[in-house]
């Protein structure tokens, strides 16, 4: 046993103080020999089936003798060898004879077989050796493996305490130098390999046969359905089967869901899905939102369905998902039944005030009777007694249930978690809540499949699934990255939810003794998923290698053989090097500081020449390589090797040595020449053959200088590279006059001016009487030139904020930044462009540059900055002292170009700041949004006003009442927030607003009328759509007459009224939504202020709404 790990031990037992259970006992006394009763009291039940139960008890005299560490008899217990380890004096870090140190060991774990492992609950005793009622005691359990094989506690008990008598008893526990150490010992049984696991080094695909799923940040409750689907082996064959095989996974949901499947089957380790969420349309803010698991599997499986329309797969999650269920009102008295049918792809059961499954099941078919007051009216037959309720017609062979553990509480205004206990079993029988009629020839006995389970509350926490893949496998546990086995235990009690402490689901007597653990309060099943008995073969029918695309499996094998190239290039990394080579026509088409930009934050590098070089390389290799490239005989080239000078420049140093270069290898020439560089940085020299110089580089004079020439082209504000040439140290510097007319092709005497690029922020002008050496010039230097201009020529360009000379143009190019322009209204611009400005130029050159781009006033633009995910954040204010530095985001730090929004406005921005935008659906009289009207005025203007203006760009109905309502939407999109008329536009939300025209039915409402709100929303309330209106309900009206009147104020025919289902939705979250019938008088409802008249049909908006607890999934691709 290794002293550290003793050590590292006490950190872990002895984080929370002394040992939680050590207690003087002297109530109650129990002998420790009394085997079956000590460990009663003593051991907790930790809810696991003991294996096996012993005793070792070990009794030493002579303590101030003994040694520092000793060892106890070894005794077996389970199939084990153990033995108590002892330290008299103590083993920690803390000073010697404070502590007796007293563990659990296990006695040969050298020979023990490789991979063992022993779960065990233990208690570690010493007592009086005359007085066995008079002990300490301490308790654990662990998971006992040869990297952790002893385990105890470091500080047992004060020492110097067990010398003398205490609490009551007239002995010590050690008398006479003699004491009795005992250990009890219950191995207990580990039925899922993983009993206490640590999990360090846990492989799941060896264990399970499965790999789990990378979380994102916020993605278990996906990853939880995705195993889910992907272990209904049906479906995922019927996912295989929609072609893909043109697809790219980034634009293709199917695709990017094949891949995750594909992966999950043959992958070691767990499977990302990045590649799915993208394809969704998600950025990476949409992966740490967490959602619900059935609004995520509804949007995925109506995506899918889409998909698979004329394929192959066509109809296979109808025939998996989808029930039937019938709504009905049945006369008592009379022959008469209004029903209706409609399918269903999952079921949503109420946990409150339900025990179990079966009871929520019978809750949901309950009959209510309408009588009395709230009689039925039956067609032909008048008001009647009646039966009303929902009856299934058939039930899917894949049965998803939602526990509806998330509901409103209308006491607190707000959604809650439902955690009460509610108990579903592994296998149910649904006949009986199927309707008379039904097809019974099939069985409708369905064994449980799938738990997917939420651990925490409303405002968040994770989730996971439990799933038995198939008949013979055992129940697993898919928590993200990590599958492991699991007891039925661990599927159904500990998911139950309900409150209070329990052990095996049993309060115990005494509550202050013997407990562990209270049931994980927070954790409870959400979502469960059955199969039909008869169903399961089929469902879950293993796979073969013909049902995966051939596509699939040839493309990710290309990428896993691309992938393993790019590892093994990164892991052999350290045996190259980068080399990057400076050409003359890079040179020529670079415009910026040195020979080629490297490190410039605010600038592109350059595009050069990339070669990857095995640092054990012949130089003379390489460099033919680079000749090759170049299209040059290698002897009529040399390379240069560029050095970081110490004043940040990077400049050609001198030319690699060949003169004994056979055995200089690459890295040779990289660790001589460039030491402090990681990578090498070169320049091809080009020797040009000539007919009186016959060695290449022979007319070079030994003592030349290298210097570079670049022109500064005044006129197209352009600085060039034109080529090097040699110089002689003692030449004066006007002498390069002549060579420059000559390469420019110029006649002799044009006047030039000369510079030196020094460094950024240092271009001086240089003297032409001065000779090299005098102007300190030395190989690498550049020199840039211009063409002499008048001072009212250069008067006339800085008036132009052009630059008149290099060094004013150099310094534009210390504080070039490169931004990216979109416009802010793409239905008005199309055109992206990009401009190189300086950090020094203000508010109104960038106005006026951009201005000069769009061919728009510059005083008629706005600019709106964006956020770290590019989307415009806020406008920018005119100020004049702001800078573009000021102004732009940090994002071209990363090489990436900052980016403005811009918009071209009608008027002055001056004009703009006193005035208010905005943007207003008009819905008209028929509540339809016929387009979008966008308004600026004056901020002090009311709401009226606005109204007034709408008027005038709106075409009202015949007969109108010429009132106009604006008015926000709730985020649930449920209601109107109507706005006062008398507000000043300043002071209005920023949102979107409405507008709509006030029917006449609505102003002429009687006061015995009443005005609801309805809405519009598809398959479930919280999917809301549209925009809410307003309606007018009349005493005694039957819903066949109030129906005609909502088509006319929808303005919608009859084809598609027909489609449109009625349902009250009560203020009361956890009601089901009632639906209305033909004869229902709806006005007798006794409307609460939230109560809503709901309109379920599909969403031909495109306004689909969240709920106002969570933004709404949407998935594109």
């Amino acid at each position: 046993m290794a002293m550290q790990r003793n050590d590292s031990m006490e950190e872990v037992l002895d984080e929370k103080g002394p040992p939680q259970n050590v207690v003087m006992e002297v109530d109650e006394p129990t002998s420790v020999f009394d085997y079956e009763n000590f460990a009663a009291k003593h051991l907790p039940d930790l809810g696991q089936e003991v294996e096996d139960f012993q005793v070792c008890t070990w009794k030493l005299s002579r303590w101030k003798s003994l040694e520092k560490k000793l060892t106890g008899p070894e005794f077996s217990c389970g199939g084990h060898k153990w033995r108590i380890l002892l330290f008299p004096l103590g083993n920690s870090n803390a000073p010697p004879n404070e502590s007796v140190s007293i563990y659990l060991d296990y006695a040969d774990p050298k020979n023990a077989p490789e991979g063992w492992h022993a779960c065990a609950q233990f208690a570690l005793v010493m007592s009086n050796p005359h007085d066995p009622t008079n002990y300490v005691v301490s308790h654990a359990h662990h998971r006992f493996t040869a990297d952790e094989c002893d385990w105890g506690f470091t500080r047992f008990h004060d020492l110097r305490k067990l010398f003398v008598p205490s609490d009551g008893h007239k002995r010590p526990i050690i008398e006479n130098e003699e004491s009795v150490i005992s250990v009890y010992v219950r191995v207990l049984k580990d039925p899922t390999g993983v009993l206490w696991h640590n999990f360090m080094n846990y492989d799941s695909k060896k264990e399970t046969g499965f790999v789990g799923l990378k979380n994102q940040g916020a993605t278990c409750y996906m990853n939880s359905l995705l195993q889910s689907l992907f272990c209904t082996n049906y479906f995922r064959k019927a996912v295989y089967q929609i072609p893909t095989d043109q697809d790219t996974p980034a634009d293709s949901v199917a695709l990017a869901l094949q891949r995750v499947f594909y992966n999950l089957q043959t992958q070691n380790t767990s499977v990302g899905t990045t590649e799915l969420t993208r394809s969704f349309g998600w950025n990476s803010l949409d992966s740490f939102m967490q959602h619900d698991v059935q609004e995520f599997n509804r949007v995925l499986q109506e995506k899918l369905e889409v998909k698979m329309k004329g394929t192959a797969a066509d109809g296979a999650i109808t025939k998996l998902f989808v029930g039937k269920m019938k709504s009905y009102i049945k006369c008592v008295n009379v022959p008469f039944e209004s029903s209706r049918e409609e399918d269903f792809y999952d079921i949503q059961l109420n946990v409150k005030g339900n025990k179990n499954l079966r009871d929520s099941f019978r809750d949901y078919v309950a009959v209510e009777t309408l009588e009395g007051e709230n009689k039925y009216h039956a067609e032909g037959h008048g008001l009647q007694d009646a039966k009303k309720g929902v009856i299934f017609e058939s039930f899917p062979n894949v049965l998803h249930l939602q526990l509806k553990r998330f509901e409103y509480d209308i006491q607190r205004d707000a959604m809650v978690k439902i955690n009460d206990r509610h108990e579903f079993p592994f296998e149910i029988d649904l006949a009986e809540f199927l309707d008379e009629s039904a097809d019974r020839s099939q069985s409708h006995l369905y064994k449980l499949h799938g738990v997917l389970v939420h651990s925490g509350d409303l405002h968040g926490g994770h989730y996971f699934a439990l799933i038995k893949p198939d008949r013979e496998t055992r129940w697993l546990k898919f928590d993200d990255d990590r599958v492991t086995p699991v007891t039925d235990k661990e599927v159904l009690e500990e998911n139950y939810g309900g409150e209070g402490m329990t052990i095996n689901g049993v309060v115990p007597m005494n509550p202050q003794r013997n407990q562990v653990r209270t049931l994980k309060r927070f954790t409870n099943a959400y979502m469960l998923v059955y199969i039909r008995d008869t169903a399961i073969d089929e469902v879950l029918a293993p796979f073969d290698d013909s049902d995966i695309p051939t596509h699939l499996k040839q493309r990710i094998e290309e990428e896993r053989i691309q992938q393993e190239a790019k590892k093994r290039e990164r892991e052999e990394q350290h045996l190259y090097l980068t080399a990057k080579v400076i050409s003359d026509q890079s040179f020529r088409n670079h415009q910026g500081f040195d020979l080629a930009t490297f490190d410039d934050k605010n600038w592109p590098a350059s595009d050069l020449a990339t070669f990857r070089v095995l640092k054990t390389e012949s130089y003379m290799i390489f460099k033919s390589r680079v000749a090759k490239w170049i299209l040059i005989p290698e002897q009529q080239m040399r390379l240069w090797v560029l050095v970081n000078r110490q004043n940040k420049t990077v400049r050609p140093d001198a030319p690699v040595p060949e003169n004994d270069t056979s055995n200089l290898t690459v890295e040779q020439v990289r660790n001589n020449m460039a030491a402090r560089q990681t990578d090498l940085r070169l320049y091809v020299d080009v020797w040009e053959p000539s007919p009186t110089v016959k060695v290449p580089f022979g007319d070079v004079v030994p003592g030349s200088i290298m210097i570079f020439l670049k022109y500064f082209d005044v006129q197209n504000q352009t600085l060039t590279g034109i080529s090097k040439v040699y110089v002689q140290r003692n030449q004066k510097v006007g002498d390069l006059a002549g060579i420059i007319a000559e390469k420019m092709k110029w006649a002799p005497n044009v006047p030039i001016k000369l510079y030196e690029e020094i460094k950024p922020g240092m271009i001086e002008m240089m003297k032409p009487k001065s000779t090299y050496a005098q102007s300190e010039i030395q190989d690498g230097d550049i020199i840039c030139f211009q063409t002499e201009i008048s001072e009212k020529e250069a008067h006339d360009f800085e008036s132009q904020q052009l630059a008149s000379n290099p060094i004013q143009f150099y310094d534009f190019l210390q504080n070039r930044v490169l931004i990216h322009f979109k416009p802010k209204d793409q239905e008005k611009d199309k055109e992206e462009f990009d401009l190189t400005l300086s950090k020094k130029m203000n508010y109104e050159i960038l106005s006026q540059k951009v201005g000069e781009r769009l061919n728009h006033e510059p005083i008629k633009l706005r600019f709106t900055t964006a956020n770290a995910q590019g989307l415009p954040k806020a406008y920018l204010k005119r100020a004049l002292n702001q800078t573009i530095f000021d102004i732009i985001s940090p994002s071209y730090l990363s090489n990436q170009p900052a980016l403005l929004y811009y918009e071209r406005l009608d008027m002055s921005i001056v004009e703009l700041e006193t005035k208010r935008s905005l943007r207003v659906v008009w819905t008209g009289i028929h509540n339809k949004e016929e387009n979008t009207l966008s308004f600026l005025l004056p901020k002090t203007n009311m709401v009226h006003d606005l109204a007034d203006q709408i008027s005038k760009q709106v075409t009202l109905s015949p007969n109108t009442t010429g009132r106009i309502r604006i008015f926000e939407i709730t985020k649930d999109g449920k209601y109107q927030r109507e706005c006062n008329s008398s507000e000043m536009l300043g002071n209005l939300h920023d949102v979107e607003f409405y507008a709509e025209e006030i029917p006449r039915e609505e102003l002429e409402a009687r006061e015995e009328d009443k005005i609801i709100n309805v809405f519009h929303y598809s398959k479930e309330p919280a999917r809301a759509h549209g925009v809410p209106f307003k309606f007018v309900l009349k005493p005694g009206e039957k819903f066949t007459e109030t129906k005609k009147r909502l088509q006319e104020r929808m303005g919608v025919s009859d084809k598609d009224i027909a489609r449109y289902r009625f349902t009250l939705i009560q203020s009361a979250g956890f009601k089901q939504p009632t639906y209305v019938e033909d004869d229902d008088i709806i006005f007798d409802h006794k409307f609460q202020p939230d109560d809503v008249l709901g309109l379920d049909h599909v969403d031909k908006s495109g306004r689909a709404r969240a709920g106002a607890a969570e933004k709404a999934i949407v998935i594109k691709g």
